[in-house]
């Protein structure tokens, strides 16, 4: 994880419980290094590195593979602030990587096949590969985390358990990964399936406490799932560095109108639990075996197709999910000032589709994964 620049002072001070305040959020993005004539994954980080300008060391880091790199907003409370960031750091990202002689790609996972580069030299690294052998991935494994202020632990646990039932929709919004090994794999986040086979992924259970949640944390590292708290791969859990809940469901974005999209929702949802904490609404405890469907469906048919309604265990078109989430977040979107932009951020995904439904095209196009390579990176630029 790169380090969030931003005092946690200030971040728990951002983080209300429904009331005035407003709640910060940042970003973390992993995107893959590819040769820009083949398409396929290069081992290139510690090329890539040397180039990123000093300043801007802090906000990037080397992820899992070698043929991974990882970018941190500072947490703020403007969407403009995020959305300059994001683009202020992918502008420069990509000019170090063209200047190492590759593309920076955000993408879920390497759409080209080719050798699986190496993995980045770390001790833990090294442990996760004795343990856990050829559950490592592909090519790629990049995906997008968005952390909000919380106001404590306590408080933070109760978020996890309100926003469960939500995540299988937003999970469908990012999709960004439908082709692997050179070919289209029939899943709109191919990422998610490849991703799904570590044996600590998988939908936030139903939490009775910050206790119970520390008490599973210890059982799982004693069951031998899990190195260390670090791999705590559920799609909602709070941060173990800040004073934030982490949502961690989605493909790294194509480009930063969608990355700042799914932040403002994520934003929204965690401000709309906060808001139900508050008041003593109870959450409500989704069967785990039909949010791991919905996540899922989410993950085969993305935007474009359909998702389950967990009110009824029901098929809908995806966007009517989705069109219901803004419902349900639109007072905290109106009180963050982001309704406007996120208005105007989804009709630009209706009219351009998904991250995946926008590699299909380009691929039904020109029958060529090369020139699918060469969109999304236009894309991560912007």
């Amino acid at each position: 994880m790169v380090t969030m620049s931003g005092s946690v002072a200030e971040r728990e001070r951002s983080a209300g419980t429904g009331g005035t305040d407003l709640l910060t959020v940042g970003v973390e993005e992993e995107f893959l290094l590819a040769d820009p004539h083949t398409g396929t994954a290069v081992p290139a980080v510690d090329l890539v590195m040397e180039q990123v300008p000093a300043e801007l060391r802090g906000q990037v880091e080397r992820e899992f593979q070698t043929s991974q790199i990882e970018i941190g907003s500072p947490p703020g409370l403007d969407l403009s602030s995020i959305r300059h960031s994001l683009s202020m750091l992918r502008a420069e990202l990509a000019d170090a990587a063209e200047r190492a002689g590759v593309r920076l790609l955000a993408i879920g996972t390497g759409p080209v096949d080719g050798p699986v580069p190496p993995v980045v030299d770390k001790p833990r690294f090294d442990r996760m590969i004795e343990r856990f052998r050829l559950l490592v991935p592909g090519p790629g494994n990049n995906g997008m985390h968005v952390h909000v202020g919380i106001p404590d632990p306590d408080t933070g646990v109760q978020v996890l358990n309100h926003v469960r039932p939500w995540l299988p929709i937003l999970h469908a919004v990012t999709a960004n990964s439908p082709f692997a090994r050179g070919e289209d794999t029939g899943y709109a986040s191919w990422r998610s399936v490849e991703w799904e086979r570590w044996p600590s992924v998988a939908p936030t259970p139903f939490l009775e406490s910050h206790e119970h949640y520390e008490r599973l944390i210890r059982q799982l590292i004693a069951s031998g799932v899990m190195l260390d708290e670090g791999m705590l791969y559920w799609y909602a859990r709070l941060s173990a560095k800040y004073p934030t809940v982490e949502i961690r469901i989605g493909d790294v974005c194509p480009s930063v109108d969608d990355a700042v999209l799914v932040a403002a929702l994520v934003r929204a949802l965690v401000a709309t639990a906060l808001t139900d904490v508050a008041a003593g609404r109870p959450a409500v405890n989704t069967d785990h075996h039909l949010l791991v469907a919905a996540h899922w469906r989410a993950a085969h048919d993305g935007l474009e197709g359909e998702g389950v309604d967990l009110t009824d265990g029901e098929l809908r078109p995806a966007w009517e999910l989705l069109d219901r989430l803004v419902d349900r977040l639109r007072p905290e979107l109106e009180r963050h000032g982001d309704l406007d932009r996120v208005t105007d951020l989804l009709g630009g995904l209706r009219r351009h589709g998904s991250g995946a439904a926008r590699q299909r095209a380009v691929f039904a196009r020109t029958g060529s994964l090369v020139d699918v390579v060469a969109d999304v990176a236009r894309q991560t630029r912007g």
